[in-house]
C-alpha cells in the first residue's frame, strides 16, 4: 500500500491529497528517516510519524455579504441561508462565509462568545443546502440552543427532491451512519462503528415515479444524514455531487430534455424548510419557515409537481 493511502486510512481525518502534500514537505518520517515520496510502499513493522504544521490563527474578518434575516435580537439571529454559502471558514474556504457575513452585519452589537466578538454556530447546513438556520449571538443563547439540538427539543424539517418513488409513501430510514471505509470524505450507512440515525419522511408529490418531492424530519442529527439515508435507500437527492454516483434507473422514465435538466442540476435539491424552538431568554415559542428557493421551484414546475405542497407538508410527519 502507498504510504499516503496508509496514513489516510490510519488517521481518518486528513484527506489523502493533504497527506501527500505533507509527505512532499518532509513532515512524515519512517523510523526517523524523512520521507518525500507519497507513492512509497509501506513497510511492515515500521513506525511512521506525521508532524502537523501549527494551525493558522482563526481570525475571520468581517465581510459584507447579503443574506435574508428572518428574526434578530440581542441573543440570536435566524436567517435564510442561500445555497452556495459556506457556514464557517475552513481550508479551501477561508473567507466569504456566513461567519464573515455575520461579523460584518452585527459589528459592535455582537455580545460575543467566550470573550471574543464572534457568532456561535449552533448547527450547520452544507454549502449547497439552502434554508433556515439559527446562530447564537450571546453565551446564554449558545448554551441553550446547543442543549435544544442535543436533546432534539425543537422542530426541524426539510424538503428534498429525490430520484424515484420511496415506498412506503411515509415511513422511516433507520440506519447507523459512519465514515465510508472506501472514501473518507463520504458518509455511509454502516453495520459497525457508526452512530444511530433515524430520518422520518413523507412523499408529498411525484412525477411519473421518476422523481419525488418528500418532507423529512430528523430524529437525530448526523453528518449528511438525509443525503446518506436517501442514497442508501436507492433514492439519492437530485443534483447531489457526493452521493449521486451514476445516472439513476428512475431517470429513464422521463423525457430526454427533462432528464437532462434534472441530471444537470448544480447542487443537491435539499432545503431546510422549518425551524421551531423556544427562545433561550424569554421562553417564547418561535417558528420560522423558509420558502423553496427559485431553482428548486423551477425543477418542480418542470416536473409538474405543485411546489406549494412543500409548505403544506413539511411538519405533518408522524413520529409514532
Amino acid at each position: 500500500m502507498r504510504v499516503d493511502r496508509f496514513l489516510a486510512e490510519a488517521q481518518g481525518e486528513l484527506s489523502r491529497s493533504r497527506l501527500k502534500q505533507f509527505i512532499e514537505e518532509g513532515r512524515v518520517t519512517r523510523d526517523g528517516v524523512v520521507l518525500t515520496q507519497p507513492a512509497e510502499a509501506v513497510k511492515a513493522g515500521a513506525v511512521y510519524i506525521l508532524t502537523l504544521p501549527p494551525p493558522a490563527p482563526a481570525r475571520p474578518q468581517p465581510q459584507h455579504i447579503a443574506f435574508p434575516i428572518l428574526f434578530e435580537d440581542a441573543d440570536l439571529i435566524v436567517l435564510d441561508k442561500p445555497a452556495g454559502l459556506v457556514v464557517h471558514p475552513a481550508p479551501g474556504n477561508e473567507d466569504g462565509t456566513l461567519v464573515n457575513a455575520l461579523l460584518a452585519h452585527c459589528g459592535e452589537d455582537l455580545p460575543g462568545i467566550g470573550g471574543e466578538k464572534r457568532p456561535g454556530i449552533v448547527h450547520r447546513l452544507d454549502k449547497d443546502t439552502s434554508g433556515v438556520m439559527v446562530v447564537a449571538k450571546s453565551e446564554l443563547a449558545l448554551k441553550a440552543l446547543q442543549d435544544l439540538f442535543v436533546n432534539r427539543d425543537l422542530e426541524r424539517s426539510y424538503v428534498a427532491l429525490c430520484w424515484g418513488l420511496p415506498k412506503p409513501l411515509a415511513g422511516e430510514f433507520d440506519g447507523a451512519i459512519g465514515r465510508d471505509k472506501n472514501e473518507r470524505k463520504r458518509m455511509a450507512v454502516v453495520a459497525h462503528g457508526g452512530k444511530q440515525a433515524l430520518t422520518r419522511y413523507r412523499v408529498l408529490g411525484t412525477a411519473h415515479m421518476a422523481a419525488s418531492l418528500i418532507a423529512c424530519r430528523l430524529a437525530t442529527g448526523r453528518t449528511h444524514q438525509i443525503r446518506v439515508h436517501l442514497a442508501h435507500a436507492g433514492h439519492p437527492i437530485v443534483g447531489d455531487p457526493v452521493y449521486l454516483r451514476r445516472i439513476p434507473a428512475a431517470a429513464k422514465g422521463l423525457k430526454l430534455e427533462l432528464r437532462e435538466t434534472l441530471l444537470d442540476f448544480p447542487r443537491q435539491a435539499l432545503h431546510a424548510a422549518t425551524l421551531g424552538f423556544r427562545h433561550p431568554r424569554t421562553g417564547e415559542m418561535l417558528r420560522f419557515q423558509s420558502p423553496l428557493p427559485p431553482d428548486i421551484r423551477n425543477l418542480l414546475q418542470a416536473l409538474g409537481i405543485d411546489a406549494d405542497l412543500a409548505s403544506s407538508g413539511t411538519v405533518q410527519i408522524s413520529e409514532s
